[in-house]
């Protein structure tokens, strides 16, 4: 396979819900740094994962998924560089082969993958602390089914990390997210939501650098472009509970759809009863800062696992984090063996901005690197 670039992209998450209440924590001229620093990074790496079959070692994993899940012979394979945000909005990133067998060559089936390195975002109003290791995380939810598969590289030793908890959340095929009760979050009378876990959860990387889930396409609410929410939590413990306790976060993102796909899956129910307009990639501010004045693509690569979008979709990315950051966070609502309490202490929550007195609540303050 030609690892031939690696993408930055610096995630600036969302801190408020619907999104007329998010914006870019990040100066122009600190962005500009951190991207001029961590490309050099990240070029550095790509002879060394080469050698080594890092990447080659991903794809293996991604393809031996596919034939697991795959209905039948699917389209699959094409990656187009990107290079802006114009760029990154005109790119296809659905596959072009027209098969898949266990003979298919790995180096066709998932080229040139995206490398994010994604350091500094705001995690938004609806993260969940203490939240479940699971792989199925669909609890009965209806949608279309997503499969989520990501490889994580530390840009520091350019090796595939061992032991990071990617922790995801999205937002079911309505727009609701499970585990938060607020008025701008679907029924705000619901207190049952706290209780409900549906569409959150962590895994472990193997030691590949490679985690993967079994959730739902996420739908959309207001002023927001379709997106999944991505956080990495290294040097982590599992607890006998199946939660994690210690370490600290590496990673805050966002990572986004093709809009043909958005299209596709919201022609279909029940994503289809919505009646909240739909917000474009191209104008939605977390995309264009991630993209803008970089080479960022924070698209997922896929491939449908069917004839058509119902059949289910295989969604794949790779990751490039710096392990040893270490980020501050902010959480709407924390989980127990009771269920879900609300965070009432949180600057940050789901009605403000988050501005508090100094940095956006949920804006990652780098600590000194281990």
């Amino acid at each position: 396979m030609k690892f031939s670039y690696l993408i930055i992209a610096l995630a600036a998450a969302t801190n408020a819900h619907p999104g007329e209440h998010e914006h870019d924590s990040l100066h122009p001229m600190a962005k500009r740094e951190f991207l001029a620093q961590s490309r050099r990074g990240l070029e550095a790496c790509a002879k060394h994962l080469a050698v080594r079959g890092t990447v080659e070692k991903a794809e293996a994993h991604r393809r031996a998924l596919v034939n697991k899940h795959k209905k039948r012979s699917t389209n699959i394979g094409k990656h187009v560089r990107a290079r802006d945000a114009e760029t990154v909005l005109a790119t296809d990133h659905k596959s072009n082969l027209t098969s898949i067998s266990s003979l298919v060559d790995p180096g066709l089936l998932f080229t040139d993958s995206t490398c994010i390195l994604s350091p500094d975002g705001e995690i938004g109003p609806f993260w969940v602390k203490g939240e479940m290791i699971r792989e199925d995380l669909v609890d009965d939810e209806p949608g279309i089914i997503n499969y989520m598969h990501a490889q994580f590289i530390d840009v520091n030793t350019c090796e595939p990390i061992q032991g990071v908890y990617w922790d995801v959340w999205n937002c079911n095929s309505t727009g609701v997210y499970s585990g938060v009760q607020d008025d701008s979050n679907g029924n705000g009378n619901d207190s049952a939501n706290l209780d409900r876990i549906s569409l959150r959860g962590l895994q472990e990387t193997n030691e590949h650098g490679i985690a993967v889930f079994k959730s739902i396409f996420p739908g959309h609410y207001s002023g927001r472009a379709t997106h999944v929410h991505v956080v990495a939590h290294v040097n982590a413990t599992e607890q006998s509970n199946h939660t994690i306790a210690g370490g600290s976060v590496s990673h805050i993102g966002q990572l986004f759809f093709d809009q043909d796909l958005i299209t596709k899956v919201e022609s279909t129910y029940p994503y289809n009863t919505s009646d909240v307009d739909i917000t474009l990639n191209s104008v939605d501010h977390v995309f264009t800062v991630e993209t803008e004045d970089s080479d960022s693509d924070p698209i997922f690569n896929y491939v449908l696992l069917g004839d058509s979008v119902e059949d289910g979709i295989f969604s794949w990315i790779t990751i490039g984090i710096n392990a040893t950051a270490t980020y501050s966070t902010s959480y709407a609502a924390y989980l127990t063996e009771n269920g879900g309490v609300k965070n009432t202490e949180s600057e940050g929550g789901p009605q403000g901005d988050g501005a508090g007195n100094g940095a956006p609540s949920g804006t990652p303050q780098p600590s000194v690197s281990a």
